[in-house]
C-alpha cells in the first residue's frame, strides 16, 4: 500500500523486492552516523532474505519511507497475539530515519502510517516500545499524541 506524506515522500510496504533499497538506506545510515552495531554484510543480507520465507515473520509489519526513490526511513513492528484477554497488540521495534531527512516529518509520518495499519488492518489496540536512551528518541518519543510513557521495560537475553 503507498500514501503519500509530506511533498514527495511515499510510505511502502516493506516486502522481499525492497531489500535492496534497504540495503542502501543502512549503508547511507552508516554514511551518515558511526555508531550502528553491525554490518551490511552478506550474513545479514541472507538473514533478513530468509525472514521473508519463514512463517514466523508474517506478525512482523513494516514500512519503509522513500523520498526522491530512495529510502530515508523505516518502521519495523510485530503483531503479538495473546490468549490472555483474546486481544492483539503490536510491538514497536524500530524507527529510523537518516540524519539529513530527521526533523522533516519522516518519522511522525511512519508512526502515523504504523498506526492506522496496525488498526485497521490487524484490529492491534495498543502499540508497545520501548524508548531509546538517545535525546532525539526521547524527543520524539514524547510527541506522540495520544500516548503516555509508562511502565518499565526489561530486556532478558535467551
Amino acid at each position: 500500500m503507498k500514501e503519500r506524506g509530506n511533498s514527495n515522500m511515499e510510505i511502502i510496504k516493506y516486502a522481499k523486492d525492497r531489500m535492496d533499497d534497504v540495503f542502501a538506506f543502512e549503508h547511507a545510515l552508516r554514511k551518515e552516523e558511526t555508531f550502528w552495531g553491525w554490518e551490511i554484510d552478506d550474513a545479514y543480507k541472507k538473514a533478513v532474505g530468509d525472514s521473508f520465507e519463514n512463517p514466523l515473520f508474517r506478525a512482523s509489519v513494516s514500512y519503509l519511507a522513500y523520498v526522491d526513490g530512495k529510502v530515508v526511513g523505516r518502521i519495523d513492528s510485530s503483531l503479538i497475539p495473546s490468549h490472555f484477554d483474546g486481544s492483539v497488540k503490536a510491538y514497536l521495534d524500530w524507527i529510523c530515519v537518516i540524519k539529513s531527512h530527521r526533523h522533516k516529518g519522516v518519522a511522525q509520518a511512519l508512526m502515523a502510517h504504523l498506526r492506522k495499519e496496525l488498526k485497521e488492518q490487524y484490529h492491534v489496540d495498543t502499540l508497545i516500545g520501548l524508548i531509546a536512551a538517545n535525546m532525539d528518541a526521547q524527543r520524539f518519543y514524547r510527541s506522540l499524541k495520544n500516548a503516555q510513557i509508562r511502565d518499565e521495560g526489561i530486556w532478558i537475553d535467551l
